[in-house]
This record gives structure tokens, C-alpha cells and sequence, in this order.
């Protein structure tokens, strides 16, 4: 997500569950398998997420209704038990009027508003898998959870974008970044009007009313990464350097105005092959991105294809930082909200990189020019930005503090190093989750070096880091 507009494995997800699934069977005492947990204990959102399984994906079948909108369809999930399971969770917040496990009909409940638990007709044997489908309607602007109401519509658009959450508003899943799937996305709407999604459109169907699209991404991806918008949109493909793309301009925007906002999707692919230089290849098979006319004030580094509010003006950057969200949040996801730096001060930073290539201003400089002028007793400092605190995971000094510890490390540890490090994250994590704790030791493996003090003073120590070659600032 930019801040100046705004607003793994299964090893990981199977021991979150084993407490709770313990604690449930003491509570029983009974000998029926356990239920899996309602969460899976992130610090932050501690119901986000699900325990006891691992989805491996998602086929969402939806269709919605522009003018009462109205969403209505179901999901088809395939998920295995990590755990021996009597009942489990998926975290919902639409009605739902039906649920089978493996074709036979399973009892649904809710807990709680956000959470959907289902119960199959028989136990699920660890490491079984299963397709389980969710039937379900309502409209999605009725819901609100943990202080949100995230659905972006009016009679012409809608657009289902938003971040930590926006998935229980559309689809059931298991919503946390550790357990990512693929998703294919249907949605159909009335004739003449267009839906945009993640990944390549694999089919248009219609009949004498409707229109069905269908979207498919093939690399795995977090349920808040997932999106669809339908309206009335401009729609350019091409290819670009043998990388596909697709870019989509509502047509809410005024003619200026939709030129402008299509001329800086344009320029999407070039910036995929200019942040290529320094990151490796692009992690997907498609890029690209969707300009929506809603009021919208944020952009959203969806996989293969950021949302975007109007672009009519210069966007250069803006569209660095959410193409760089590729690399830093999408590909390489963090593991638990806490450590959402990772994703937003990698993204900033590639913003002071992109202007450092074309020779404007070197990242050093820009670095310097924060330190210099953001005095030691300003707010800015006072955050940790390596635990900020649910309420604050996008303050600016999470971007901006966030860019200002890489290049700092940069400058602490060397141009060879870094970019090393930068390049081995990217692949050794690659298509997985990581978190801080695991940045810190591949640094200080790359470097050789104790990267300890710099790491405390910049992430887990709040006050302004001092000038020290140490801090990587001499």
C-alpha cells in the first residue's frame, strides 16, 4: 500500500493450532476430534486466519449485482488438515446458505460475526485433503470488522480492494498472509460492463443478460492480495519485453483525466524491467495495473496487478512503490502483521532507488536530507517501526523509517553486500513468508557482520538512531 495516497508453509500453520487444539480437548474431555483454533494468534488480529488448515486454492464464483449490490456465489476451496479436525473455521462475513465438505452436506455456524465454522459430516485425518464449497449471498457494504467497512461501490463500479483486510467481504478463506493459495475468479455481471481481476483472463462467457469473466493466477498469492472490480472500464493488453500485461482505466473518470490515468499504466511494464535490474526477474506471470473512478484514496499493491485510484497527474513513483510490493509483500510475504516495515520500507526505498538511477538525487542523499531535517524530538521518531501497533502499521515513519534502515544498512555494510542480501532474500524466500528475525540473519550471514545494535537502534528502539558508523551513518 503507498502511504502518500492512503488511506508458508504448512509446518508454520499446523503448529499454530496445536495449542488450542489441546486446550479444546482438555476443555471436553471428550474423545471426538478437536476443532481447529478461530485464529491463528497473530498479535495483531489474533481471529485472522484459521488453524488446523492449509488452503492450497481458492475458485471463487461469483456474481454481482451494480445497482442493489448484491453479491452472490460460492467458493470452491481445496485445503488440507494439519490436524486431526472435528470442525474449522473460515473467516467470512457474508450469509451463508450452504456448505458441503467433500460433496456431502456439513453443518455451518457462526461464533462470532467474522468467523464461519464449519462442521463436516466425518473427522478430518491429518493431512487429508478436501474440497469443501461455500455457498453464500448479501451485500457486502452491510459488514464491519475490527473498525472496518471496506467495501468500495457505488451503482456504476465497485472494487474490492483494502489491506490488512478486504477478503472476508467477498470470499470465505483462511485470511492471514502465512497461507497463500491461487485463485481463479469468476464474477459475472450484466452485459456491457467489464470485471478486471488478478492474473490472465481465461474466458469471457455470455448469455442474453450477463457476462461471466474469469481470471486465474497461477502463482500463489495472500487472500488480501486477491481482487476483482466491474464496471465500465478501458482495457489495453500488450506485452512488453516478452512480459505480458494487462491495464484498466474506469470510464467514471473524465476523458483527460482516464488519458492521463492510462498513460501512467502504461509505463508499468518498463518499470517491472527497470526494478528488475536490481531485484532479479519478475516474480509473475503477468503485470500490469487498474485505475478505478471510485473516491478512493490509496493504491494497493495487489498481485500482478495494483489498484490505483485516478492517475491523471504524474505517478511515477507511486507506481515504483506498488510494482516493487511485487518483489517486498506479495512475493516475499511477511508473517505476521508486525512486520509489515518489510514490505512498506523495501517499497520506499525502490522509490529512492528508481530516482537514484536516472541520476536525480542519490539515495544517500535523500537519506541524509530526512536525518538532517526531521528533528530528534519530533513524533517521527517515536515509533518502533519493527512493532508499530496494530493501529499504526501505516504510519508514514514505516515507510519513510523503513527506507531510511535500508539504505542506512547499505551504507553500513557496503554496495556488494547489500545487494547481495537484497537479491538473496528475494530468491531464498521466494513464494513463501519470512519475518524480520530471518532478514537480520541472512544480513548479518552476507555481511559477516554483528548487525544486532543497527537492527535495535533502527527498528526496536524508539528515538532518532544516533550518527554512528555503527548505525550506518558516519
Amino acid at each position: 500500500m503507498n502511504r502518500s495516497l492512503r488511506r508458508t508453509s504448512a509446518a508454520l500453520l499446523a503448529a499454530v493450532v496445536v495449542a488450542p487444539v489441546l486446550l479444546t480437548q482438555a476443555a471436553s474431555g471428550e474423545e471426538s476430534a478437536p476443532a481447529g483454533s478461530s485464529g491463528i494468534g497473530d498479535a495483531y488480529w489474533p481471529l485472522d486466519g484459521n488453524g488446523g488448515i492449509d488452503v492450497a486454492s481458492y475458485r471463487i464464483k461469483n456474481r454481482y449485482d451494480l445497482a442493489s449490490q448484491r453479491l452472490e456465489g460460492r467458493t470452491v476451496l481445496e485445503l488440507t488438515a494439519t490436524s486431526e479436525l472435528g470442525s474449522f473455521n473460515l473467516d467470512f462475513l457474508l450469509p451463508t446458505t450452504k456448505v458441503t465438505v467433500d460433496g456431502r452436506r456439513a453443518r455451518h455456524s457462526r461464533p462470532d460475526k467474522h468467523e464461519l465454522r464449519i462442521t463436516p459430516a466425518s473427522p478430518l485425518a491429518v493431512g487429508s485433503t478436501h474440497r469443501v464449497v461455500v455457498h453464500y449471498a448479501g451485500n457486502p457494504d452491510d459488514k464491519r470488522y475490527a473498525g472496518e467497512r471496506n467495501w468500495l461501490a457505488n451503482d456504476r463500479e465497485v472494487v474490492a480492494m483494502n489491506q490488512p483486510h478486504m477478503a472476508p467481504w467477498w470470499f470465505p478463506g483462511n485470511d492471514h498472509p502465512i497461507d497463500k493459495a491461487t485463485f481463479d475468479i469468476s464474477t459475472t455481471v450484466d452485459r456491457g460492463r467489464e470485471v478486471v481481476a488478478n492474473g490472465t483472463l481465461v474466458s469471457k462467457t455470455r448469455t442474453k443478460r450477463t457476462i461471466t469473466w474469469r481470471w486465474r493466477a497461477e502463482d500463489p498469492m495472500a487472500t488480501y492480495l486477491a481482487f476483482f472490480a466491474a464496471g465500465d472500464f478501458e482495457i489495453e493488453r500488450g506485452t512488453t519485453g516478452g512480459l505480458p500485461w494487462v491495464n484498466a482505466v474506469s470510464r467514471l473518470q473524465d476523458d483527460r483525466t482516464r488519458a492521463g490515468s492510462m498513460r501512467a499504466l502504461r509505463t508499468s511494464a518498463s518499470v517491472v524491467k527497470g526494478l528488475e535490474k536490481d531485484l532479479g526477474p519478475y516474480p509473475f506471470e503477468v503485470t500490469g495495473g487498474i485505475s478505478t473512478g471510485l473516491p478512493v484514496g490509496f493504491a494497493l499493491e495487489n498481485q500482478t496487478r495494483p489498484t490505483y485510484p485516478t492517475l491523471g497527474g504524474p505517478a511515477e513513483s507511486l507506481i515504483v512503490h506498488e510494482l516493487a510490493h511485487q518483489w517486498f509483500g506479495d512475493d516475499v510475504a511477511i508473517a505476521r502483521w508486525s512486520d509489515i516495515w518489510l514490505n512498506e520500507g523495501a517499497a520506499t526505498f525502490m522509490e529512492w532507488r528508481w530516482v537514484e538511477r536516472k541520476g536525480s538525487r542519490s539515495a544517500a542523499d535523500i537519506l541524509r536530507g530526512s536525518y538532517d531535517n526531521i528533528a530528534a524530538d519530533d513524533p517521527f521518531w517515536d515509533l518502533t517501526i519493527g512493532d508499530p501497533g496494530k493501529d499504526r502499521i501505516f504510519d508514514n515513519a514505516v515507510y519513510e523509517r523503513g527506507a531510511m534502515t535500508l539504505q542506512a544498512l547499505r551504507q553500513r555494510i557496503g554496495e556488494d553486500a547489500f545487494w547481495l542480501l537484497l537479491r538473496t532474500w528475494l530468491q531464498q524466500e521466494a513464494g513463501g513468508n519470512a519475518t524480520t528475525q530471518d532478514f537480520e540473519a541472512l544480513a548479518a550471514s552476507v555481511s559477516g557482520q554483528d548487525l544486532t545494535p543497527f537492527f535495535t537502534a533502527w527498528l526496536r528502539t524508539p528515538g532518532k538512531p544516533a550518527r554512528t558508523a555503527d548505525n550506518g551513518l558516519a
